[in-house]
């Protein structure tokens, strides 16, 4: 059977000394995509009309964070460090996909990316903010999911997830619905009504494959599901 074809994205670094910036992306994203039965493209930050049309689907990555001019306000303190090219890149990437209703998988930066796309909003800093401190990759805590999401009827609704953000959902963006929460109420995923769009605060890239351990559950049954759901052609 035909891998569907994911366009995951990237971000890009300049190294010292040189003058060429090049691209990065942790290997945990396209393997992910690879051991659940899709092709992973790393796209670059180049094209993003063509890779909504190239691509069955986008999977937006982890990264710094959002600028706030996004959604209506300053810079709230030095913690929050940006990269205005990637947020434009992605903003543009997201809309495309959007617009061509084409499912996405968002994760972590990711997930705010798609929520600041539909007219959501962020805490720019959670310790400040919320004296929440969830910037910890050793970090395991539990989450409730809603029965009827796909995290729930994966999983279950309690179980344990990572945690490496520095922002975080404060208002949902049209059309998405919260399905799993913090204990502390932070929203760590939600899904679109149109079914086309699934999103965790958490990585589960780094909760299956070589990088899971028995703290939480192996999230390759997520990717598998998000990859057999493109497959169909939309939701499921």
């Amino acid at each position: 059977m035909t891998r569907p074809l994911i366009c995951v994205s990237t971000d890009s670094t300049l190294r010292e000394g040189d003058t060429i910036r090049s691209i990065v992306c942790p290997k945990s994203y396209p393997e992910a995509v690879a051991a659940a039965g899709g092709l992973p493209l790393l796209c670059g930050e180049v094209c993003a009309e063509d890779m909504a049309d190239a691509c069955d689907a986008l999977m937006l990555s982890g990264g710094s964070d959002i600028s706030p001019s996004y959604f209506g306000e300053e810079v709230l303190n030095d913690t929050v460090k940006v990269n205005p090219d990637r947020d434009a890149y992605e903003m543009a990437l997201a809309r495309a996909f959007l617009e061509r209703q084409k499912p996405i998988l968002a994760i972590c930066r990711g997930f705010q990316i798609v929520n600041v796309v539909l007219g959501g909003d962020l805490y720019q800093d959670l310790v400040e903010q919320k004296d929440l401190h969830h910037m910890d990759r050793a970090l395991r805590h539990p989450v409730r999911a809603e029965a009827d999401s796909v995290l729930g009827r994966l999983y279950g609704t309690d179980f344990h997830v990572n945690s490496t953000h520095h922002q975080a959902v404060r208002n949902l963006g049209e059309g998405l619905r919260p399905t799993a929460w913090s204990p502390e109420g932070l929203v760590e995923a939600y899904e679109h009504t149109s079914g086309l769009i699934w999103g965790t605060q958490f990585h589960p890239e780094r909760l299956t494959g070589p990088y899971w351990d028995d703290r939480t559950p192996d999230m390759n049954a997520y990717f598998s599901a998000f990859v057999q759901m493109v497959r169909a052609g939309g939701a499921e």
